[in-house]
Parts: C-alpha cells; sequence; structure tokens
C-alpha cells in the first residue's frame, strides 16, 4: 500500500487526482488541509506519513506578481524544510508548467522551485520528479481562473457571450489525461529524463490543438443542440467528448429537470426521449414503489434518465461533497435528469403506481470497463 499526498488536493487538478486515486485500492491517500503550510508541525506530521508527495499547491493568479513569485517558492521551502526536520525522503512530484521557460514570475517561480526540489534530492538521498504541464481544462475548473475553456464554458452555458482576445492556436491537455500521467509517476511507470541526482523530469505534451473561436464554436453549438434540444453531440473525437463533459458540469442546476414534448392523440402519446450523433444504449425499468435503482457514477459516461411514467426522486451528489441535488419527476408531465461525471445519482419511486424510466447512456455496457462506481447517495 502506497501512502500518497497531496498538497492542493482541494484544487482543481487536485481534486481530480485525489478523487481518482480513491478508487485505487493499492493507494492510501494521506489527507492535507490547506493551513498546513500555516502550521510547521501539521506539516511535518503530514510529509513523516507520505510515501509519494504530490506538490500541486501554488498560486497562479495575482495582481502583484510578486506575490506569486514569493508565495510558490516560499510554499516549496516550506515542504523541503519540513522534510528535512523530519528526515523523511519521500518521493516528491512537482506540478511545474510550460511557462517555466517564459520570462514571467510565474514560470519563474516553477523554474526556481523545480531546481530547489532538484538539490533537496541530491543533497539528502530523496527522490524527485517535475511534470511541466500545458494547459489544462476539464469539470470543475474556475471560470476566470483555472482556464479559457472553463470561463467559456460557464458564460456559455449560462447565455453570455465570451469575448475572444487573441485567437490564436491553444494547446491543450483534458484532466483525465493528465491524472493518468500522474498516476504513473506514483507508481514509477512513467517515462522521464534525469536532470539531476535522483531527479527527472516528464516535459508533458498537449493532446490537443485548436483555435479559441473552434472551442467557442463548439460549445456554442452544445448550447444551442444540448441545452436547448436535448441533442447529444457525436463523441467519437477524444477532445470533444472532453469539451463536452466539461461543459455539462457547467450546465446550471435550474436548467433540470427539462420538460419533453408529448404529442398525444386517440391512439395515446408519443415522447421522444433523445436525438444524438453518437452511439449508444437505449434501455428502460419498471419499479414498484419505495425501491431505489442506482447510488453509482461514472468517470467518462454521458446519462440521461427519463421518467414518463410514476413518480420519482433523482438523487445527485458529486463525489468529495455533501450537498445532494433533488429533482421531482412526474410521468404526467414526462422529463428528464442527465447525470454528470463524478456525480453518484440514483432514482427512487416515491408514488403509489409502479415507475417507469428510460435511459440512454453513450456507451453500452461491457462489464470487462463498466466505468460504474458504486457509492449511495
Amino acid at each position: 500500500m502506497k501512502k500518497v499526498g497531496i498538497t492542493g488536493q482541494a484544487g482543481f487538478v487536485g481534486n481530480h487526482l485525489y478523487t481518482t486515486l480513491t478508487l485505487d485500492e493499492t493507494v492510501e491517500l494521506v489527507p492535507f488541509e490547506r493551513d498546513f503550510f500555516d502550521d510547521q508541525s501539521a506539516l511535518e506530521s503530514f510529509v513523516k506519513q507520505c510515501d509519494t508527495i504530490v506538490h500541486l499547491a501554488a498560486m497562479n493568479r495575482h495582481e502583484d506578481m510578486n506575490v506569486i513569485y514569493n508565495t510558490n517558492l516560499g510554499l516549496v521551502e516550506a515542504l523541503i524544510t519540513a522534510c528535512k526536520t523530519t528526515s523523511s525522503t519521500p518521493h516528491i512530484i512537482f506540478s511545474s508548467s510550460s511557462q517555466e521557460d517564459r520570462d514571467n514570475l510565474y514560470g519563474k517561480s516553477k523554474k526556481e522551485g523545480k531546481e530547489k526540489f532538484v538539490s533537496w534530492a541530491s543533497e539528502t538521498g530523496g527522490k524527485f520528479t517535475s511534470l511541466t504541464i500545458p494547459n489544462v481544462f476539464g469539470p470543475f475548473g474556475k471560470p476566470n481562473y483555472n482556464s479559457v475553456v472553463a470561463t467559456f464554458c460557464y458564460k456559455v452555458a449560462r447565455g453570455e457571450e465570451p469575448t475572444i482576445i487573441q485567437d490564436g492556436e491553444v494547446g491543450l491537455i483534458y484532466v483525465n489525461e493528465l491524472v493518468a500521467v500522474f498516476i504513473e509517476t506514483i507508481k514509477n511507470q512513467v517515462k522521464s529524463e534525469s536532470i539531476g541526482e535522483n531527479s527527472s523530469e516528464v516535459r508533458i505534451q498537449p493532446t490537443s490543438k485548436n483555435r479559441v473561436s473552434r472551442i467557442l464554436e463548439l460549445l456554442n453549438q452544445y448550447k444551442s443542440d444540448y441545452m436547448g434540444n436535448g441533442i447529444f453531440p457525436s463523441l467519437e473525437n477524444q477532445f470533444e467528448k472532453a469539451l463536452f463533459n466539461t461543459f455539462r458540469c457547467y450546465v446550471p442546476e435550474a436548467h433540470y429537470p427539462v420538460k419533453f414534448t408529448k404529442h398525444t392523440d386517440p391512439r395515446g402519446s408519443f415522447v421522444e426521449i433523445a436525438r444524438t450523433q453518437t452511439s449508444g444504449q437505449f434501455s428502460f425499468s419498471t419499479t414498484v414503489p419505495g425501491i431505489t435503482r442506482g447510488n453509482h457514477f461514472h468517470t467518462r459516461k454521458a446519462e440521461r434518465f427519463a421518467v414518463i411514467s410514476g413518480k420519482a426522486l433523482i438523487q445527485l451528489r458529486k463525489i468529495g461533497t455533501d450537498k445532494v441535488i433533488d429533482y421531482y419527476l412526474d410521468g404526467n408531465e414526462p422529463a428528464y435528469v442527465d447525470m454528470p461525471i463524478w456525480y453518484t445519482h440514483n432514482i427512487k419511486n416515491i408514488g403509489d403506481e409502479e415507475l417507469i424510466t428510460l435511459f440512454w447512456i453513450n456507451e453500452p455496457y461491457n462489464p470487462e470497463d463498466a466505468d460504474t462506481y458504486f457509492e449511495d447517495v
């Protein structure tokens, strides 16, 4: 059992890495709190417990660039001091940036922080790996902070008009892909180049390159087709699937439940559940009163629950949080709720009659790669 601690585990990348590692039975996570860097004894206790420390804590934005520079170097120095004081020699994995070669104080803080860790590893026999990371995007990024994708997703989903300042080509990596590299590094399965005694680096390349205008074009299409008409886009292209899953996590809670258009004539009723530009699996279930189905989450699948008969309570909770979202649906007004990735979800029959629910998911079920993890809402 490898003991792994993540500084900055509450941040964008840190949260994704932490929640993914909770699914790995070979890893024991050592909890980290923001105030550990203000409490020397707490920081020392943290480093003593860790076989591996992923150092993600950093300041990315501030009006005064000197504050960014001093803060980031201060965090590195505090971590090194705690290791030296406790004679701890964990494998430290450092989140560097593609800006480290640029002439700005943020990039300089990353470059000099890396150099300090290299010296520490050489002096103490600890192990150090630097990961040079390109621009990252994915669910739950902070708009106007983490990435242009986060900002655009937030604004487009709310009907706002984003501004393109410079329509250049942007190299991006999806956060799931980045997390996979971190995990390979934790498990010593990544290819790296030596940069000193006991030190190495991995220069991670973008997995996609797109003009800013193309990204905005896709997001506006998702707004029109998906939010406006319930149409799922093609999910064959890996970047577009990642962008779509990211966009879905910015759809306001108030958007759901979405009511269907119900066509009725003497023969009965017809309701179109979903139009899709991708493959997938449609299914339905009947549920007796009082029974709950589900209580699981997915990390990549797009899924829709549609209630067409009976009364249901659909509940969602983002993994790692306590907030439960409740949606009440009634088959007299057929409606659906879509399940964001990393949200555990269930559906309960709260009526007196049989509940009929239709389901759509973008991947046919594969028991060898189910992407289904059970956790109660």
